[in-house]
């Protein structure tokens, strides 16, 4: 509990991107299924944060902006986000900020996306 409580901290207090955005996105090319109301469908993870992600959907699903889906792979396991925008096969989730995602998102970068080395200045 304490460790989401810090680590969303970080998020709220982090200064925006260029892009807008808090948190940097790393692409990747991630095979996942999505879940909503009885649907699921194979898509692709194509660029992931700790706050979020965005994926191309093989297929089309009656998910509108604000909804609730549920993205399932071996790499992040089971994750909820909301969807904050949908149009040509392509979809934004915002993650739900609960232990469980935080602690998913965390493992991941942890083990599959690791910063680089900060380099002393001479």
């Amino acid at each position: 509990m304490l460790a989401a409580k810090l680590n969303s901290d970080k998020l709220n207090s982090a200064k925006l991107n260029t892009d807008g955005r808090r948190s940097q996105r790393i692409r990747c090319r991630i095979r996942a299924t999505l879940q909503f109301m009885g649907q699921t469908l194979d898509i692709r993870i194509l660029d992931i944060s700790r706050t979020g992600m965005a994926l191309q959907l093989e297929g089309w699903i009656e998910a509108k902006r604000g909804a609730t889906v549920v993205i399932r792979c071996p790499e992040l396991g089971h994750i909820e986000g909301s969807v904050r925008w949908y149009r040509a096969g392509k979809m934004g989730l915002e993650f739900e900020q609960t232990s469980n995602t935080v602690a998913q998102i965390t493992a991941y970068f942890r083990h599959f996306h690791r910063d680089p080395p900060k380099l002393a200045v001479v």
